[in-house]
């Protein structure tokens, strides 16, 4: 059970991501990023590893999101 939810934080957190993407509305990772790692959380407590696969994705993308658009270092 704590995978589905997991898969299901990280597709919701990889579309809103993917929205982050367009200009001038990449601030939006820094209120997107949370939501990933509670769905890496939850993840942690199944077996299967998808759900912690697709979140990890997502931290990625928002993080890298947020380093060319100058948001981190």
């Amino acid at each position: 059970m704590a995978n589905i939810i997991s898969v299901i934080i990280g597709f919701l957190s990889l579309i809103s991501v993917a929205v982050a993407f367009l200009p001038f509305v990449g601030w939006l990772n820094w209120i997107i990023i949370p939501l990933p790692v509670i769905g890496l959380a939850i993840g942690c407590l199944s077996r299967e590893i998808s759900g912690r696969r697709i979140n990890i994705l997502a931290i990625l993308l928002g993080f890298f999101r947020l380093i060319i658009g100058g948001g981190i270092f």
